[in-house]
């Protein structure tokens, strides 16, 4: 077999676990009941799915003869945006009350707060620096 049909099949088999990974992004979209359970199908699933038809193209591309890295810089903005958006919605919809609220810590109450301990508290009044 020559490389321009390995390179052929290559951008097949990409293009099918693309199309797989984003059809079940979609049923996943279309299935889930609340805006933070479908939040979970297309940034998880959806970001393979379309990295993977990228890959394909990249593929093609090269086994074609015109190399494009186009497609690189394009995957490397979606899987650096894309959990950044999921975790600004996730964040929209707590604090808009739309999902149940985050269970409160257990034990300390400082570990993803700015609130300080009262360790810390008197240590800053004793002029010392934290």
């Amino acid at each position: 077999m020559t490389p321009e049909i390995l390179g052929t099949y290559a951008a097949a088999i990409f293009l099918l676990i693309g199309a797989g990974f984003s059809l079940v992004g979609v049923l996943g979209l279309i299935k889930f009941n609340d805006a933070m359970s479908r939040l979970h199908a297309p940034t998880k699933v959806g970001t393979v799915g379309i990295g993977a038809l990228l890959l394909a193209s990249m593929t093609y591309s090269f086994v074609s003869g015109v190399p494009s890295f186009h497609e690189f810089l394009i995957m490397a903005f979606l899987f650096v945006t894309a959990p950044i958006s999921a975790n600004f919605i996730a964040k929209v919809n707590i604090h808009q009350s739309h999902c149940e609220p985050v269970p409160e810590p257990a034990g300390d109450e400082t570990w993803s707060v700015l609130d300080i301990s009262e360790e810390d508290r008197e240590l800053e009044e004793d002029g010392e620096p934290r």
